[in-house]
């Protein structure tokens, strides 16, 4: 493991963990950092190449868990802080969970050999980030008026079903799994920070899920010679993801989601022109 094979790394888990939880698409950004300059594929095979974006969301998923501690742990009734006790009223509990990652699961079991054969590259990137861009203009531009669902803890079961559905989009790379549920939050009435909350906690099982998914089906291709390789993108994508869910939370409710689909169009645009 050369110097250069970390660095790889290390630059790889950056754009996971800085993209992973702004509505971007932080696969479709690691497919094109990779495709056009970094080329891991050529460093190991391409499964390995291919695994490894998947499996180092794993440090985005525990930068959640840090961030939303309290609420998890609420969530399988190991801790209850005093605005859980005194709260009179509906609740996020594990069933809205489980009711949003049904479509997803379902679908992502169907078509997930496909989508690694077929869509992972640069092209259904570039398709993914200007048909998402659109998506989340139209969130901002035709949300309700009055908002309906201003907490995380006021979703409900249907709700959380239609983001689940919205989900399913992002199983295309380069739509963005937050883009596209934080955009059906939105368009159901919810309030941004809200959208972003669901979105976030409902991307760790579903995360982990297809990571734990890719290492076992991938498990042939790893040595102890790409350990290292891993562990830096782990470490790496941990460490930026940490920062980057706490500022996009801060702001979301205030710049909303029409400049993250300006910079998608911009980048779409400058990746198609520049370099293909």
């Amino acid at each position: 493991m050369n110097l250069w094979e970390l660095f790889v790394a290390f630059i790889l888990g950056l754009v996971e963990g800085a993209t992973e939880f702004a509505p971007v698409s932080s696969t479709g950004h690691m497919i094109i950092v990779d495709d056009i300059l970094l080329k891991s594929k050529e460093l190991f095979s391409a499964p390995v190449a291919n695994t490894f974006k998947v499996v180092i969301q794993l440090g985005s998923i525990l930068a959640v868990v840090v961030v939303f501690k309290d609420r998890i742990l609420n969530l399988l009734g190991l801790q209850k802080n005093r605005g859980t006790m005194s709260q009179i009223g509906p609740r996020l509990t594990l069933v809205h969970i489980f009711i949003g990652l049904i479509p997803a699961i379902v679908l992502g079991f169907a078509f997930e050999d496909y989508i690694d054969e077929h869509l992972f590259n640069v092209y259904t990137v570039l398709i993914g980030l200007v048909a998402g861009a659109l998506l989340m203009l139209a969130a901002d531009w035709l949300a309700p008026k009055s908002v309906k669902t201003k907490t995380v803890d006021e979703i409900t079961y249907k709700q959380a079903f239609l983001v689940g559905l919205f989900q399913c989009i992002a199983l295309w790379p380069g739509f963005s799994r937050s883009g596209s549920t934080i955009s059906g939050g939105v368009l159901l009435g919810m309030s941004h920070r809200a959208a972003a909350d669901f979105t976030f906690i409902m991307a760790m099982p579903i995360m982990a899920g297809a990571s734990a998914i890719s290492l076992i089906k991938n498990w042939e291709y790893f040595s102890i010679d790409v350990l290292p390789f891993f562990i830096v993108g782990f470490i790496s994508a941990f460490l930026f993801a940490l920062l980057s869910i706490r500022f996009f939370l801060a702001l979301i409710n205030k710049i909303k989601l029409t400049p993250f689909a300006i910079y998608r169009i911009v980048l779409a645009a400058v990746i198609y022109f520049v370099f293909l």
